[in-house]
């Protein structure tokens, strides 16, 4: 091959590669809608474990809470809502909302289901 064929097709190559990046990070980007809950982020799990909570506040059941919590992945819910807690203290959560997932994490530690966790 002549130099001038290995310059092309790098070019060429070079070209691909740079549209293909631009196609997929640009033009028509990757968009998760409707995921489950256990493929979230840490900082988005907490914020799913402090809705839960904020609902426990109203309902006071803790069978719900479990269960919405379970959703989260295969640890038990007082784990996960454990796991809340200290992500909260860590990132400066507001106070009130560090008493609600207290106040969730103890009501599930001492909570022991009927039947077990669907």
């Amino acid at each position: 091959m002549s130099p001038q064929r290995w310059f092309f097709f790098l070019l060429s190559i070079l070209a691909g590669m740079g549209m293909g990046l631009l196609y997929g990070w640009e033009l028509n980007p990757v968009q998760y809608v409707d995921t489950a809950p256990n493929t979230l982020r840490e900082d988005f799990r907490a914020d799913y474990a402090l809705m839960v909570a904020e609902i426990y506040q109203t309902e006071q059941n803790p069978q719900n809470a479990a269960r919405r919590l379970a959703l989260l992945g295969s640890q038990p819910p007082a784990e996960i809502a454990s796991a809340a807690l200290q992500f909260s203290r860590a990132n400066g959560y507001d106070e009130r909302d560090i008493q609600r997932l207290q106040t969730l994490t103890l009501a599930l530690q001492i909570f022991s289901p009927a039947g077990g966790l669907p």
